[in-house]
């Protein structure tokens, strides 16, 4: 590869992904971030919005239409849904894409409408973008220009799921999902669902039976085991917490079996742990700030059921840390570039 680091923008670096995605940035070798887009508040400092990136990366936020897309690689987009698209399918075909948004993780761009109330501008490029769960699609990603991300609650399920699925080898018709978040997960922006005492000293679950990240579970499931009617029960709920996902797999099948799949199929993957049976299980604090998912398995009381519990930051492995993972795959780099040096925060 050239000595000259890419050169990296990355869009919408005013929100939590954005700025998660420039910090972690400033750890990769190879990689730069020179441009942050913020249209509503270009004209000030990054380190002005996010205090905690003075000193390492003081970028200048400035509208997308100001950027020298010239000397840009790569971008990531940090956008919100529905909005990320407008702006991608814009920029030079030079660029390489790892897009955070939804807007190209439906294979089907008419199940993207129906889940987000939008139709998709590119409908073509959207069935051709490339799903970014790394550890199950590597092959796929390696030399993509667009990488799709997944959202942070598929993220945490479908590692748990996907290995379980060719062969077939839990009760498809009985996939409970207890899913559970920081509110992070919810964005920046002013919301008053968001605000401390509305979240603060209780948990409320969110999208009861409706959630707009269970079509992408379901497309991923039946993928893999080559199906078409997989369904699954998806709850989320909200945690008066910052950072963190936690998410319970209620599955029917035989526990050794499952544990023994998902300990081969991550055997090899330097940020997925499948914990040994009978350990304890997996806290939200054990992976804060990291890139790593841990996993367990346990036998439930009731015969024939299985519990598999996952956890993961939100902010990294379920966003921006495996976006930059993505583009290490993408480059033909080693996965962990960049985000081996990070450590769990505890307590």
């Amino acid at each position: 590869m050239s000595d000259k680091p890419m050169q990296a923008a990355v869009l919408g670096a005013s929100g939590y992904t954005g700025a998660e995605t420039v910090r972690l940035l400033k750890n990769h070798p190879h990689v730069n971030a020179v441009a942050a887009t913020g249209n509503a508040l270009a004209g000030q400092r990054l380190s002005d919005i996010f205090p905690h990136l003075r000193g390492s990366q003081d970028l200048d936020v400035v509208k997308a239409d100001d950027v020298e897309w010239e000397s840009i690689d790569v971008a990531f987009g940090c956008l919100p849904h529905g909005t990320s698209q407008d702006l991608i399918e814009t920029l030079p075909e030079h660029v390489k894409i790892v897009d955070l948004s939804s807007d190209y993780r439906f294979r089907d761009p008419v199940a993207y409408a129906a889940a987000y109330g939008r139709e998709h501008i590119a409908p073509e490029r959207a069935r051709a973008a490339i799903y970014g769960l790394s550890e199950q699609y590597a092959d796929k990603i390696a030399g993509s220009n667009l990488v799709a991300c997944p959202g942070c609650y598929p993220t945490a399920v479908l590692m748990v799921l996907l290995p379980l699925m060719n062969p077939l080898i839990v009760d498809r018709d009985a996939i409970i999902i207890d899913a559970k978040s920081g509110a992070s997960g919810a964005g920046r922006g002013l919301k008053e669902g968001n605000l401390f005492c509305e979240v603060g000293e209780g948990t409320h679950a969110y999208g009861v039976g409706t959630h707009r990240h269970t079509p992408e579970i379901e497309q991923e499931l039946n993928l893999r085991a080559g199906l078409d009617d997989i369904e699954v029960t998806f709850t989320p709920h909200l945690l008066p917490m910052t950072r963190g996902e936690h998410v319970t797999c209620h599955l029917r099948g035989d526990v050794d079996a499952i544990h023994a799949a998902l300990a081969t199929a991550y055997a090899h993957q330097p940020f997925v742990s499948v914990l040994p049976l009978g350990s304890p299980p997996p806290d939200t604090r054990h992976v804060r700030g990291t890139n790593d998912c841990r996993i367990a398995v346990f036998p439930d009381r009731a015969k024939g059921r299985v519990i598999v519990i996952a956890v993961i930051d939100n902010l990294v492995k379920g966003s921006s840390g495996q976006a930059i993972q993505n583009l290490n795959l993408m480059m033909g780099w080693d996965q962990a570039l960049g985000l081996d040096v990070l450590l769990p925060l505890f307590p």
